[in-house]
């Protein structure tokens, strides 16, 4: 029997000037070109997933303050997966083996179990399709709540795109989101959500495109300007204005942006992680909030869906 890569079965898909390669660990995108180009920070099939680079977050995205929420009255405690600050990080499927469920040349549909446990007692069926077509790659997620109690859930990717030549200081970021979520500098607990141009808007306010140079961002916004069908995005780009751009819809009134700074400047700043999210950082502890962090709450039986697309400018 073959070996399999460390980043699980690999699904390599094509549609045009597209090319996308989909792991099963984690329904990790790891790799996606138009031309030939990068549009996301990419890694070996055999490699390890560096953390969390293009993988399926669920059921939360970002972070769980000191790994405790309480839900239906009861307290619980997930496992500290981000050790450095002691919070859950990044949900329970990250690392799960998805299983091919449905696929083609130009898509494919994985599919996993969140089994119940005791930090979070729910059978949730997650479900992703990837679909690569001439506006780029979208995946959507679906949870079915297999339980027989509502369950908290919250979604979303973990891409870093890549404009072009360069790093991240090298592009020009283009973010039309109104409100930036305020953390603790040591361990990005939320604070409060305050607009882009109140007290740092060098640092946050990107609703007009400019260079990101120097900036340091790892936050959360929201207030998103949206188009006539609804739709956010966001742009990063080159000097000769091509690049790539990620789009949502209103099921993810938030995004995640990170210039990825690392201790090793090697690999500091390769990529800028945009993450819509369906739920604002520490949804599951949305009551401790003054603004609406957006926890959804599955209905047993019931389902929910999310989606968003990555595509070449120029």
């Amino acid at each position: 029997m073959a070996r399999i890569p460390n980043s699980g079965t690999q699904h390599a898909l094509r549609a045009g000037d597209y090319e996308a390669v989909i792991a099963s660990v984690g329904a990790t995108l790891r790799s996606l070109t138009h031309h030939g180009r990068d549009l996301v920070v990419p890694f070996d099939a055999d490699e390890v997933r560096p953390a969390h680079r293009g993988a399926t977050l669920a059921p939360w995205p970002n972070r769980v303050v000191d790994g405790t929420y309480t839900f239906g009255g009861v307290e619980r405690q997930l496992a500290l997966t981000e050790p450095a600050r002691s919070h859950a990080l990044h949900g329970l499927a990250a690392w799960l083996d998805f299983e091919a469920i449905d696929k083609g040349p130009d898509h494919v549909t994985l599919a996993a179990v969140i089994q119940p446990q005791t930090a979070y007692p729910w059978r949730i069926v997650v479900t992703t399709t990837f679909s690569l077509g001439p506006d780029g790659l979208t995946q959507s997620v679906s949870a079915r709540n297999e339980s027989d109690e509502p369950a908290p859930w919250g979604t979303g990717p973990h891409p870093y795109l890549v404009a072009g030549e360069g790093r991240v200081d090298d592009w020009t970021l283009e973010l039309p989101a109104g409100q930036v979520l305020a953390v603790t500098p040591d361990r990005l607990i939320p604070t409060d959500l305050v607009a882009v141009d109140a007290d740092e808007p060098e640092r946050f306010d990107f609703r007009t495109a400019r260079r990101i140079d120097g900036v340091e961002i790892d936050h959360a916004y929201s207030g998103l300007t949206r188009d006539d069908e609804g739709l956010a995005t966001v742009r990063v780009t080159v000097a000769d204005g091509t690049g790539v751009a990620m789009t949502w819809d209103a099921a993810c009134p938030w995004v995640q942006v990170h210039t990825a700074d690392k201790p090793d400047a090697a690999q500091s700043r390769l990529g800028l992680a945009v993450e819509p999210m369906t739920c604002a950082p520490d949804a599951f502890n949305a009551a401790n909030y003054s603004f609406d962090a957006g926890l959804l709450v599955v209905e047993p039986g019931a389902s929910t869906e999310a989606s968003w697309r990555i595509a070449a400018i120029g």
